[in-house]
């Protein structure tokens, strides 16, 4: 049986509920506070019932979500998490036809998106760079390609340090994707989208319940899409399948598959001129984009079991296996235009094959001691990666580059990759336990404590030299965060945590006699806040941060040589809203200042520089205003302060301020219509840049049509 709660303008979400679970909701009462309270079932493939049965209609907001399990791997409202915390929703990706790992950053305070050398997701989070701490799931996802958004459920950015979770790295922040997944309810959804630069996509989202235990559901796309940049394009495309099974009332199964191929054009956008980016047509293209091409392959598999011992003791046990391929070449500017006009030339070929296979088990058990409630964890986590590294350099001719004029920067020169750089094998072993209790000591004072103990392994094999590195790091990764509740709907907390990075780094692709030796970089965040929920579906959250790297990694005073000498200081404030304001108007906003430079004299730079690609300031705001039953219209504002292109600070993206807007027409329950303009005024800017002379052009004005039909 079925039935509508919406209000007038309202969103329908179905929720698969059973008559046992709402009578165990009534039986709770006052007698049971200091009792062993039961865990939320939200997240399960069933009911607490273990059933997939009839749907019940309710409202749930659009651009926010009301909890979590990524940021502390319990189910968690978001007011009691002591952390700063981001969610973009699928219907915010929908509502602006969001594609990319880029588009989401642009609404994330205090994250910026580089430019990844034109073949992979680059963010820059409180100003510490990366290209690993990405998770999807909550398990690593760290080899360097773009990302898709045609499964995703939401996106997660968790700022700050989050290693007691997470793991390694993650010193600024993750980029937690939550997928969707087989849950019951229907599933019926085709969407269509088309326009400028001859984009062409399609997705498909087709799930239900088989039977009142089983359920499948299959996300799907495919695009294929030309760029306002002349000769880029891509085709790429992604299915993801997946499969949710009830044993008992107390034991569920999720099963997952996904293949994802991604191949593009590797663009790297234009040089810089006199400390600016080259004034020149966005469209121009530098280098040789027959030879400029990335492919990537991505398999991952996963298997998720859960069993409930009682209604308060869960184990969940996560296994993830992904199988990376990943090659790409590009030619490139690899000099600033000099006073005759004329650009360098570089060109490199690369190829990463990986295997990932991680293991998450956790114990969650809700109880009591007294009149003070616990929510503990205790987990393991195990992981193998093995890593595949190529590269190599080359010559055009007898020279080891090519120049161009920047009145014909397009060249078909065909160079030789005939100077190998890099050549290794890399096996990390990661083995880690952790403990964590969420402790509600009243009503209004909350403390959320949990340590981390990782060992990391890593054996690095150079081919090209026939030597052997290895080297082993063991560290504790602390979270200690307060919240204090002045009214039930306010929470006023403060944290800190440590997060470290191996020697290895990031992607653990190159270590010697020197690097073998280093002790880890270390990340603390200091960091105070507010969130309240200002309307039951309107959030307000505020943050005020202090980030400190150390043990940051420059050249020796003898040649050949590192040392751990390099210091950073990342401060801010970042300041967020999203949800619905009235039954019509939902909205999104945000707002970052940041200050990021190193603090201690290297040589690779002094003090007093700033961090590469951090604006000072930084907003956002995105509107959607639903005018009657079938019109609804959207309007947004990005605004960048300027930045520095590198940690040289002589280049300088200037600021920008992009408008964009949106048209949604619903014509019944099956179909709907939107158009999105992008860039609606037309302005000529710089979005972002990956060094001083690979700086990418924004786009001009794009327009995209979707038509979505659901059955």
């Amino acid at each position: 049986m079925k039935f509508d709660a919406r209000r007038a303008g309202g969103v329908q979400v179905r929720i698969a509920m059973t008559l046992r679970t709402a009578l165990a909701v009534l039986a709770l009462s006052p007698a049971m506070a200091a009792a062993d309270e039961p865990l939320d079932d939200a997240d399960s493939v069933a009911t607490s019932k273990g059933r997939f049965v009839d749907e019940v209609l309710v409202e749930a907001p659009r651009y926010t979500t009301p909890k979590t399990a990524t940021a502390t791997r319990t189910d968690t409202i978001l007011r009691d998490v002591p952390q700063s915390i981001s969610v973009i929703t699928s219907d915010l990706i929908r509502d602006q036809g969001m594609r990319s790992m880029a588009d989401v950053a642009r609404y994330v305070p205090g994250v910026t998106m580089g430019q990844g050398e034109g073949h992979r997701d680059a963010p820059t989070l409180r100003g510490n760079s990366s290209t690993a701490d990405f998770f999807v799931d909550g398990v690593r996802d760290d080899v360097q390609y773009f990302r898709d958004l045609y499964n995703a459920e939401r996106i997660e950015v968790l700022k700050g340090s989050n290693a007691m979770i997470f793991g390694r790295g993650g010193g600024g922040g993750v980029i937690n994707r939550v997928t969707r997944t087989a849950d019951g309810t229907h599933h019926g959804e085709v969407a269509l989208l088309g326009g400028s630069q001859e984009q062409k996509r399609i997705t498909a989202d087709v799930g239900d319940s088989v039977t009142d235990s089983l359920a499948l559901r299959l996300n799907a796309m495919y695009e294929d899409s030309d760029s306002y940049r002349d000769f880029v394009g891509v085709e790429r495309y992604g299915a993801n399948p997946t499969l949710g099974l009830a044993f008992s009332d107390s034991t569920r199964l999720h099963l997952g598959y996904e293949y994802f191929s991604d191949e593009r054009t590797v663009d790297r956008g234009v040089p810089s001129r006199d400390g600016r980016p080259l004034d020149i047509d966005e469209a121009t293209f530098f280098g040789n984009p027959d030879l400029s091409t990335s492919e990537a392959a991505v398999n991952l598999a996963s298997a998720t079991f859960e069993h409930d011992f009682s209604d308060t003791v869960r184990l969940r046990n996560h296994t993830q296996y992904g199988d990376y391929d990943k090659f790409y070449r590009n030619i490139y500017p690899g000099s600033a235009v000099n006073a005759a006009g004329n650009v360098t030339l570089d060109a490199y070929e690369s190829g990463t094959d990986r295997q990932n296979l991680f293991n998450q088990t956790d114990l969650t058990w809700r109880t009591a001691t007294g009149s003070v409630e616990h929510t503990l964890l205790a987990g393991i986590e195990a992981g193998r990666q093995e890593t595949r590294n190529v590269r190599n350099n080359s010559t055009f001719g007898t020279t080891p580059a090519a120049i161009v004029p920047i009145a014909s920067p397009v060249t078909f020169a065909v160079p030789v990759f005939n100077v190998p750089s890099q050549n290794n094998d890399v096996d990390v072993t990661v083995t880690a336990v952790y403990l964590q209790d969420q402790v509600a000591l009243t009503d209004w004072l909350e403390l959320v404590a949990g340590v981390r103990f990782d060992r990391f392994d890593v054996e690095f094999d150079n081919h090209l030299t026939a030597v052997r590195f290895e080297r082993e790091d063991e560290f504790v990764s602390p979270r200690v965060g307060v919240i204090y509740k002045p009214a039930e709907l306010v929470s006023l907390y403060a944290s800190y945590s440590v997060s470290q990075l191996p020697s290895a780094g990031d992607q653990f692709s190159s270590l010697d006699a020197t690097s073998a030796a280093l002790e880890p970089e270390k990340f603390e965040n200091l960091e105070v806040g507010v969130k309240w929920d200002l309307l039951p579906d309107l959030s307000l959250t505020a943050a005020v941060y202090q980030l400190d790297r150390t043990n940051t990694r420059a050249p020796g005073p003898t040649p050949g040589t590192i040392v751990l000498t390099g210091e950073q200081r990342s401060e801010g404030i970042e300041l967020g809203m999203s949800g619905a304001v009235t039954d019509a108007w939902e909205l999104t906003a945000g707002y970052a200042f940041q200050d990021a430079e190193i603090t201690r004299t290297t040589s690779a730079a002094p003090a007093g520089r700033d961090v590469a690609l951090v604006p000072e300031h930084q907003f956002h705001l995105w509107n959607a205003y639903r005018f009657t039953p079938m019109w609804r219209v959207g309007l947004g504002v990005i605004h960048q302060d300027e930045v520095y292109t590198s940690i040289s600070n002589a280049v300088t993206l200037p600021s920008f301020t992009r408008v964009d807007a949106a048209v949604f027409f619903t014509l019944n329950e099956r179909f709907e219509a939107q158009l999105n303009v992008e860039n609606l005024l037309d302005e000529q800017y710089y979005a972002t840049a990956h060094n001083d002379n690979n700086i990418t052009p924004g786009s001009p004005l794009a327009v995209r049509i979707g038509l979505t039909t659901r059955f």
